[in-house]
């Protein structure tokens, strides 16, 4: 089968559903949960990576959402001109992912920045200089209830998850307080590959060893940062992604979009300001599973209203990886909620 239409085995999901649950495992811890060894493993690895069906990456954790500000963003384009400029938008640093969807936008942008100023510089001054954006409409977040890096493929028994999760994992705290600088800049040098070592990460940034062990232990056991495990959705069979729009009763929003956020088809969650006040993403096998889940939350949550439904026709961007038309990682533009001024976008040569 050419690569390029190659579907994921067994043990490739295998090693990405044990890699989602502790992303940093050595391959000898993996290897008795997973029935393989040591040396197998970090050959498949090896080759997953470099053909881009899956990476670790990093990003800051729903905790930060109190220290700063996270958007999803609607954008219409002039006929023609979204392949443009969802490219172009892609290279952002704050701008976590890009989506072609069907529905009343072209674009689904989720931004993240330091405070709801930002967001609005990043909208204003940003989006709408770029020639051929027709409108855009911003829909700030207030919590996640669910945030993707808790979202897992169901490649593992429960013995084998059993296994993995005792004395593994990066940790689910909710230390309080933002992201220290140093922190920061680790996970953002993090970002192109969640499995680098302490002594890479710290010739990179300039510090100890020891330091960036601290700041990588902390962070991550805390929850202030999270590291995750992507594939290629559609190389994994998870054809079909979306979101729902969904508008709650306010006294039951937290608790409808918590007991959303335990379904297996959610992959985030996040209450926004606005009509729609649940946004539901979805992955799910096939079209038809996307309508039954729709007929099982409407049967769930008689109160709730499905404002909208959009389709993903293509992923241009997701938690700061580019990628082709199948979900392959192409490039690398890391998460960093502190450059949204078109300044630190479009920094002056030299």
């Amino acid at each position: 089968m050419p690569a390029r239409n190659r579907r994921m085995d067994e043990l490739d999901l295998a090693l990405v559903n044990a890699l989602q649950h502790d992303p940093r495992a050595s391959w000898a811890r993996l290897a008795r949960p997973l029935g393989v060894d040591a040396a197998t493993l970090s050959r498949r690895w090896a080759r997953l990576s470099a053909s881009g069906e899956a990476w670790v990456t990093s990003s800051a954790g729903p905790s930060q959402l109190d220290y700063g500000a996270f958007a999803l963003v609607e954008v219409g384009c002039l006929p023609g001109a979204n392949q443009r400029i969802a490219a172009e938008i892609a290279t952002d640093p704050c701008a976590g992912s890009v989506e072609h969807t069907t529905g009343n936008r072209d674009l689904l942008l989720t931004v993240s920045a330091m405070s709801v100023a930002a967001v609005s510089e990043y909208v204003l001054d940003r989006l709408g200089a770029i020639d051929g954006v027709t409108f855009t409409r911003t829909h700030l977040s207030h919590r996640l209830h669910r945030e993707a890096s808790r979202w897992r493929l169901d490649s593992l028994s429960q013995d084998q998850r059993r296994d993995l999760e005792r004395g593994g994992g990066s940790g689910s705290g909710n230390e309080p307080g933002p992201l220290r600088p140093d922190e920061a800049a680790v996970v953002v040098a993090l970002s192109p590959d969640g499995r680098r070592s302490h002594a890479a990460l710290a010739a990179e940034l300039g510090m100890s060893e020891a330091r960036v062990r601290r700041a990588v232990t902390g962070m991550l056991a805390s929850g202030r940062a999270v590291l995750r495990c992507e594939a290629a959705h559609w190389l994994a069979g998870w054809r079909v992604t979306g979101m729902l729009w969904l508008n709650v009763p306010p006294p039951r929003l937290q608790s409808v979009a918590d007991r959303i956020a335990t379904m297996r088809e959610a992959r985030m969650v996040c209450s926004v300001v606005g009509r729609a006040n649940l946004m539901v993403n979805v992955w799910v096998h096939g079209m038809n599973e996307l309508a039954a889940y729709q007929a099982r939350l409407v049967s769930l949550f008689p109160e709730i209203q499905i404002v909208e439904q959009s389709v993903t026709l293509k992923w241009v961007k997701r938690v700061g990886r580019l990628l082709d038309d199948q979900g392959r990682s192409i490039g690398c533009i890391p998460l960093d909620p502190r450059k949204t001024a078109r300044a630190a976008l479009n920094p002056p040569p030299g």
